[in-house]
C-alpha cells in the first residue's frame, strides 16, 4: 500500500489564506519568512559576514536560514554534518503577477474625478481589471530609510468600463482597451487634484507621520477573496495563483523536509524571485546575482572552496515551479492536438524543444522519480506548434549558474487574469512531489 500524502485539501486551503495575505511581492515574502521562522528558519543579512560560527545569525551551521531582498526570498536547510560541495535541491518560483502599478505622478483626474494614474505591470489580461473592487498595496520607503508595508484591503479603486450604449461595437468586434487612457483607476470625486493626497492618505492609512513617506512601489488588487467554485468545490478561483500557488507549495514543501532532515543527500533550497512577469532582470529577479551570491557564500561559509562550490553547483538541481494552461474547454483548438493537461490531473512536466522550458530528457526522469516516490501524477504540457510559447525562470537560471533545470508546475485557466482558476488537488499534488524531489 502507498504511503498517505503529507499534504490533503487543508494545504488548498490554507493557500487560499496565503493567496488573500499576499496582494504584493513584498507581503509573499513577509509571509513566507513568517512561515519558515515558525518552522526554525532564521533569517541571515547579506550585509553581515557569514562565518563559520554557528549561531542564529550565521549561515554556516546547520539548520534553516533565509535572506531576504524586496520582494525575493531564499531560504535552504543544511542537515548536519553537510559537506560543503554537497549538492542543492532547488525549488525556484516567482512572487510577482501583472497587475497595475502607481506611478511617481500618482495623483491625477479629469471632469470631477479623482483618479490615480496606473503604468501596466507585466502583460494582464486587461479587461479582467475592469468593474472590479480593487485595493492598494506594496511597500513605502521612509525617511529613515527603512520601509513598511501598506494593504488597504477594502474597495478603494475602480476602472469603470464604457457603457454599452457609447461603444455598441463592443459585442461583435470585441473590447479594444487603450493602456494609457482607458485603465487609470477612480478613487473619488473633486476638481481639486492635488499633489500628495494619495500617499497622505496612505501614511494616515498606515499611521505613518505626515511627510515621512519619500518612496512607493504600490500596486492594486482584487479585494474579492479566493473561493471555492463549482457544484462539488473542485476548483479554486483566486487572484495571483501565477505563481504564489508555487512560492506557498516551496513553503511548505521545504519546511516539512527540515522538519525531519537530517541525513538529506541535499541541501533543499527555496528561491522565490521578483520580476519574472517582465523578463526577471532585476537586483531581486532570477536574472540577478541573489541565488549563485547565496548558494556560493553557503558553500563558503562551511568552510568549502571554489572547487566545492564547482562540484555542489554540478550536482545542483532545479525545479523552476510555474502556472501552465489547462485546456480550455472553449478554445481546444488553441492547445495542441494530442497534450491536454487538466484540472485536478496532478502537476504538469513543460517542454518545448526551443528551450522556452528548461526541460529535458534527463530531467524528466528526475521529475518522473519524484512523482513516482510521492505517488502523485503528472501530466505533459507542450505548446501548439502554430502558437508561441511562454517561458519561465527555468531556462535563466540553468544558463546563469550551470545548473540542470527542470520546468513543471499547476494547470490553470485564465492565466494572468485578475482572477485565476485551478483545481483544488492539484495545489497539495504539488506539494508531495516537491517534497519528494527535495529529499532525493
Amino acid at each position: 500500500m502507498s504511503e498517505p500524502f503529507r499534504f490533503d485539501r487543508g494545504h488548498t486551503d490554507d493557500l487560499m489564506s496565503f493567496l488573500a495575505a499576499s496582494p504584493s511581492p513584498y507581503h509573499a515574502v513577509a509571509n513566507a519568512a513568517e512561515r519558515l521562522e515558525k518552522a526554525g528558519f532564521r533569517q541571515v543579512a547579506e550585509t553581515d559576514a557569514w562565518d563559520a560560527v554557528t549561531s542564529a545569525a550565521s549561515a554556516a551551521g546547520s539548520g534553516g536560514r533565509f535572506v531576504l531582498r524586496g520582494g525575493a526570498i531564499v531560504a535552504w536547510y543544511v542537515p548536519e554534518g553537510a559537506a560543503p560541495h554537497t549538492p542543492f535541491r532547488i525549488v525556484g518560483a516567482h512572487t510577482d503577477s501583472p497587475n497595475l502599478r502607481v506611478k511617481p505622478l500618482p495623483d491625477t483626474g479629469a471632469h470631477g474625478w479623482r483618479q490615480v494614474a496606473v503604468e501596466i505591470y507585466g502583460g494582464p489580461l486587461l479587461n479582467s481589471w475592469l468593474d472590479r473592487d480593487l485595493g492598494l498595496a506594496g511597500r513605502l520607503a521612509l525617511r529613515d530609510g527603512t520601509t513598511r508595508l501598506v494593504n488597504v484591503d477594502r474597495p478603494l479603486l475602480r476602472v469603470p468600463q464604457l457603457a454599452i450604449h457609447l461603444d455598441r461595437s463592443v459585442s461583435s468586434e470585441g473590447l479594444k482597451l487603450d493602456k494609457q487612457r482607458h485603465l487609470q483607476p477612480i478613487w473619488g470625486l473633486g476638481n481639486d487634484v492635488r499633489d500628495g493626497d494619495l500617499i497622505a492618505f496612505l501614511e494616515s492609512e498606515s499611521g505613518i507621520p505626515a511627510g515621512e513617506v519619500t518612496g512607493w512601489d504600490l500596486m492594486v488588487h482584487s479585494v474579492e477573496p479566493p473561493a471555492y467554485l463549482g457544484r462539488d468545490k473542485e476548483l479554486v478561483a483566486g487572484p495571483r495563483m501565477d505563481n504564489l500557488l508555487s512560492v506557498h507549495a516551496g513553503v511548505a514543501a521545504l519546511t516539512a523536509v527540515a522538519t525531519g532532515g537530517e541525513g538529506l543527500p541535499y541541501i533543499p533550497v527555496l528561491a522565490a524571485f521578483d520580476h519574472e512577469e517582465n523578463g526577471s532582470q532585476s537586483d531581486t529577479g532570477a536574472d540577478g546575482p541573489l541565488l549563485g551570491g547565496v548558494l556560493e557564500r553557503s558553500v563558503f561559509a562551511r568552510g568549502g572552496s571554489y572547487e566545492d562550490r564547482a562540484r555542489a553547483f554540478a550536482g545542483t538541481v532545479c525545479l523552476s515551479s510555474d502556472t501552465g494552461h489547462a485546456v480550455h474547454p472553449n478554445y481546444a483548438e488553441r492547445h495542441d492536438p494530442t497534450h491536454h493537461p487538466r484540472v485536478n490531473g496532478g502537476p504538469i512536466l513543460k517542454v518545448n524543444v526551443n528551450n522556452r522550458y528548461a526541460t529535458d530528457g534527463s530531467g524528466r526522469a528526475i521529475w518522473a522519480a519524484a512523482c513516482e516516490k510521492a505517488n502523485v501524477p503528472f501530466q505533459s504540457f507542450v505548446s501548439n506548434n502554430s502558437m508561441p510559447c511562454g517561458t519561465t525562470i527555468g531556462p535563466i537560471t540553468a544558463a546563469r549558474h550551470g545548473i540542470r533545470t527542470v520546468d513543471i508546475g499547476v494547470a490553470i485557466l485564465s492565466m494572468h487574469s485578475a482572477r485565476e482558476l485551478c483545481g483544488v488537488e492539484d495545489p497539495f499534488l504539488l506539494a508531495n512531489a516537491l517534497v519528494a524531489f527535495l529529499e532525493g
